[in-house]
């Protein structure tokens, strides 16, 4: 009996998991299924043309203007200071 209910446990839990990722996909953007033929190439067009501008060109002028600490210990991912 108890294998019986532990078997309906598990079905009951893998129909959960699934409506969960079934809602899950529903809530992504994703262009190639929400966006007809005509928003996909616009999308490509509107990325193709972002750029990056580089308005401190002048490193010196850069490092001046820095408000970072000179004197700061290098940062190092999971070390303990």
């Amino acid at each position: 009996m108890w294998v019986e209910e532990e078997l309906l446990e598990q079905e009951f839990l893998e129909r959960c998991f699934q409506e969960m990722l079934e809602e899950e996909d529903q809530d992504w953007f994703i262009p190639s299924r929400d966006l007809n033929n005509q928003g996909v190439g616009q999308l490509q067009q509107q990325l193709n043309s972002l750029s990056v501008s580089d308005h401190h060109s002048n490193l010196e002028e850069v490092a001046r203007k820095s408000i970072l600490n000179p004197e700061a210990k290098e940062f190092v991912p999971g070390k303990k200071y």
